[in-house]
């Protein structure tokens, strides 16, 4: 089995959960911008036309219900947290393809592409606003009031903090002082915290022990982690008929990834010069593309983001570990872990 399909592949019943719950909250709200949701989503294309390809991989409703499970939650009754979770992440994907420009998502144009920025920042809008009414349908499920309004509460921290770390990246691109703790901290605010969240609202609705909530946060914020510094090695060294979208794209916008951010710290003379100077361009592309990667190759800066990866990994499985939980119950979590370090897109 190839680890681009682990997720689905080992969880069949989550993932078909989720895109039901997904369907039926995006489906069930007539809204004027539900041509572009469903495209976005993948059930179709810009035409009306229904899709039959295989759907995304909702990793982070996965890890929530996983999490749920794995301290005795039921979760049937999350449902519609985990899709508000997802919800959140298709909302930032959206905008995020907008800030950055991006053609292509999942091999097909982008929202903004097909209809333009204005309307896509209004599906964007629109994917938050049912995440906020996924929440509200927790009431149906039997979860108390209280757990409601905490539920809620984590998932409006969480995307403040994915607002402030696209600030970040969206800053960093024209600076050459970004230091790798400024770096770990942007992906800690632009990725960890959601996938965080995922895990900790499972734990948080299904049990009242905070000592779990507490651990499954930190397993989730450091494999958030390993997802990000995974996705800047991919973006360089990836394949692009796996990743989905334009490969070397975050060079090409001049992203202070990790790699990059490793390649000015420890570059110097000559290298440092031709480094600044092509970065130093509005847009970098053709020759110079393949210059960064040549350079950043042989400053070891693949290696270093490998490396710094697993050691967030192991982070990650001893926070699991430091639950006391039955090792063969959190199987299912460190398989995710496990695709978040080798998958290939």
């Amino acid at each position: 089995m190839s680890l681009s399909d682990v997720v689905p592949q080992l969880f069949p019943f989550y993932h078909d959960k989720v895109e039901a719950e997904l369907k039926g909250i995006i489906n069930s709200n007539p809204s004027l911008l539900l041509g572009m949701l469903r495209y976005h989503m993948g059930w179709q294309d810009e035409h009306g036309h229904p899709c039959y390809e295989k759907s995304g991989k909702f990793i982070r409703p996965i890890l929530c219900l996983l999490s749920c499970e794995v301290v005795g939650g039921e979760t049937r009754q999350i449902l519609p947290a985990a899709a508000a979770v997802e919800l959140i992440h298709e909302f930032s994907l959206i905008h995020d393809d907008i800030e950055d420009a991006s053609n292509e998502r999942h091999h097909r144009p982008t929202v903004w592409k097909l209809w333009g920025q204005p309307q896509a920042i209004n599906s964007g809008d629109c994917m938050l606003s049912l995440a906020c009414l996924a929440l509200v349908k927790l009431k149906e499920s039997g979860i108390a009031d209280k757990k409601i309004i905490g539920s809620t509460q984590m998932l409006a921290e969480a995307c403040l903090q994915l607002c402030e770390g696209q600030y970040l990246d969206i800053d960093y691109e024209g600076r050459f002082d970004v230091t790798i703790e400024d770096y770990l901290s942007m992906i800690a605010k632009k990725t960890a915290k959601l996938i965080a969240v995922s895990t900790s609202l499972g734990t948080y609705l299904g049990t009242e022990d905070e000592k779990l909530v507490n651990y499954l946060y930190q397993f989730g914020k450091e494999l958030g982690m390993v997802y990000q510094i995974h996705d800047d090695i991919l973006d360089i060294w990836g394949v692009r008929g796996k990743t989905g979208k334009s490969i070397r794209s975050d060079i090409s916008q001049k992203k202070k990834t990790l790699p990059v951010v490793y390649g000015l710290q420890n570059s110097k003379g000559e290298v440092r010069r031709r480094l600044e100077e092509i970065y130093l361009q509005e847009h970098i592309q053709g020759e110079d593309l393949f210059e960064v990667m040549r350079i950043l190759e042989q400053l070891g800066a693949r290696d270093y983001s490998q490396n710094l990866a697993k050691q967030y990994y192991h982070q990650a499985l001893a926070q699991l570990e430091a639950t006391g939980l039955a090792s063969q119950n959190l199987g299912p979590l460190k398989e995710i872990a496990r695709f978040f370090l080798e998958r290939d897109y």
